[in-house]
């Protein structure tokens, strides 16, 4: 008799815990679209999968096809590099599929400063020179490898990472990313050009620096 009741026990648990867990096995992924095309309405608010659909009539070819990474933008600045994104909001064909891209031009020693995607893992090629690109894992470790044109480089969704020319000339690089707005968690200028801005006291005790150090750095993010 004991037998049977704690075989019954067992039942009942796992018929609990499975039905905790359907919810969450459920949304593990992004939902399948339900039709076959849903080019974004940017004016539309943006809902948990996307922006509003076009009406049917007012789509037309060219919402399929664009030349928005065509051309290599401007990378003068404090980086010396220049990401040009191609999400939903630069080509609303994407909308819904899970998918985008950025073209990332680089200066001589032009480096894609520390970021992370909070909502999507990132695949790269090297289309000319050479870059550093590496990411650190939740442990600390740090994975890096110099690539040359041709060669690829994988991001694991949310890992902060970095793209740095290590070459003499310009480099160019394309990144690809399993969601239509992978997002960026630009790091220098999160901690010290935020508004409003993040308290010196924080940042202080978090690296262990004095106030000259901190508002030395966020003026150069204009915080």
């Amino acid at each position: 008799m004991s037998c049977i009741s704690s075989n019954s026990h067992l039942r009942l648990l796992f018929c609990v815990v499975l039905f905790l867990l359907v919810p969450f096995l459920c949304l593990s992924a992004d939902p399948d679209p339900l039709q076959d095309l849903c080019v974004a309405d940017l004016n539309s608010t943006p809902s948990i999968n996307g922006f509003a659909c076009k009406p049917s009539w007012n789509i037309t070819s060219d919402d399929f096809f664009s030349d928005v990474l065509s051309r290599e933008s401007n990378s003068t600045n404090i980086f010396g590099t220049s990401v040009t994104a191609g999400n939903v909001l630069a080509f609303p064909g994407v909308n819904t599929l899970g998918i985008s891209m950025n073209r990332v031009d680089f200066a001589p020693g032009g480096l894609n400063p520390l970021h992370s995607h909070p909502r999507s893992s990132e695949s790269g090629v090297v289309i000319k020179g050479k870059l550093l690109v590496g990411f650190v894992a939740t442990d600390n470790v740090l994975y890096s490898k110099v690539l040359k044109a041709g060669e690829m480089f994988v991001i694991p969704r949310g890992l902060v990472h970095f793209q740095l020319n290590v070459g003499k000339h310009k480099a160019l690089a394309f990144t690809a990313f399993n969601s239509h707005s992978p997002g960026a968690v630009v790091s220098p200028q999160t901690l010290f050009g935020s508004s409003p801005a993040i308290p010196n006291e924080v940042l202080r005790k978090t690296f262990q620096v004095g106030d000259d150090v901190i508002n030395t750095i966020k003026s150069k993010f204009g915080s």
